[in-house]
């Protein structure tokens, strides 16, 4: 574990489960914000990033690394997938897998479609590269001008094992982190890993 993440202190709640907390779209301008916000709260998150704004910034992959973040595959420049034919739809994929692991974010194992579309080709394709496709339990619409208390809210509607959809760039969900921080321990659920297997939310060092 990078020795910049700080895990949440001891007592309070039993731990009673690990959720997924995600965030698409990045990294932009507003993510060393969002990993301070994520570190001050004791929370670890996957990072579903864009091809393109990781070559635009490789430093912000190095920072979501150090921070303890995972960094996964959310397509080159967001596209509608399945409107692409398959050779578009494959370097969708593999120039994303290319520039995450150059800007140092490893080699991901997770890829979510933008806006959630996916088919059977898909699906395929992103096997191809050991990608597993990650979609979600709880969206909140933080990406549709949602408060701050509506993602609060949403939040706090996660179990164990489920994954929220969040976002990068919204001022609205980098005001609701420390908040999700809290509603999360009172629940006693912790921020975990995404199993490439399950597609659930586990212990960060878990299967």
């Amino acid at each position: 574990m990078p020795t910049s993440f700080r895990p949440p202190a001891a007592g309070g709640t039993a731990c009673r489960g690990y959720v997924g907390l995600t965030f698409d779209d990045g990294p932009s301008g507003r993510t060393p914000a969002l990993l301070t916000a994520l570190r001050e709260a004791g929370l670890r998150a996957t990072m579903f990033n864009q091809g393109n704004h990781v070559e635009a910034d490789p430093g912000l992959v190095r920072a979501q690394v150090a921070a303890g973040m995972w960094v996964e595959n959310h397509s080159y420049s967001h596209p509608y997938m399945t409107r692409l034919d398959p050779a578009a739809m494959e370097s969708e994929i593999a120039r994303t897998q290319r520039a995450v692991a150059a800007a140092g974010g490893g080699v991901p194992t997770l890829f979510r479609p933008p806006y959630g579309d996916t088919d059977d080709t898909l699906r395929a394709t992103a096997a191809k590269y050991g990608l597993t496709e990650i979609l979600w339990d709880v969206d909140p619409q933080d990406w549709n001008g949602a408060s701050a208390d509506a993602i609060v809210e949403a939040a706090g509607r996660l179990t164990d094992g489920q994954v929220i959809l969040l976002h990068d760039w919204p001022a609205t969900t980098l005001e609701a982190v420390p908040r999700i921080g809290r509603v999360l321990a009172a629940k006693g659920l912790r921020t975990g890993r995404i199993c490439p297997v399950t597609g659930r939310a586990v212990a960060p060092d878990g299967t």
